[in-house]
């Protein structure tokens, strides 16, 4: 007999089952943060820096994020939607516009500035909250900034 909290119509997985394997992905991605080093903004500057002390180590990590990452591309074309959801959710439009990259531009100096990104800004939090908590807070004044300029 089936849980209807952890059911939909279809079999489809419910909240709970999502909500619980957003909370796995969520916690493997910051522990992969945690144990790369990618958390710690002097290694990603490190990196970001090509004209001192260059570290390497995000190319790795990107590199190493890439194979799991095209095996999934790979397996969602077979599927006829994913385990979780009633259907795949990718983006609509694949135009590169101004606004687009003024985005990457805008993003890219806030990484270099802060040797964070929003997924590293969260899981310092709970390693450095004394450095993160100001980048995060400027980057949520900055997403609330956005939606009024855009609305």
């Amino acid at each position: 007999m089936s849980n209807p909290e952890n059911t939909t119509k279809g079999g489809q997985m419910g909240n709970t089952t999502r909500t619980f394997l957003a909370l796995l992905s969520g916690t493997l991605f910051g522990a992969g943060l945690v144990v790369s080093g990618m958390a710690d903004p002097a290694r990603v500057r490190a990196f970001l820096d090509l004209l001192g002390p260059w570290d390497p180590t995000l190319a790795f990590v990107m590199g190493g994020a890439i194979l799991p990452m095209a095996l999934a591309w790979r397996i969602r074309l077979r599927l006829e939607r994913p385990l979780a959801d009633s259907a795949f959710h990718l983006p609509e439009t694949r135009t590169l516009d101004g606004k687009l990259a003024l985005g990457a531009i805008l993003f890219g100096i806030g990484w270099g500035l802060g040797g964070l990104c929003p997924g590293p800004a969260i899981a310092s939090l709970s390693l450095a909250p004394a450095s993160a908590v100001p980048f995060v807070l400027a980057m949520l004044g900055g997403m609330v900034l956005h939606r009024m300029v855009t609305r």
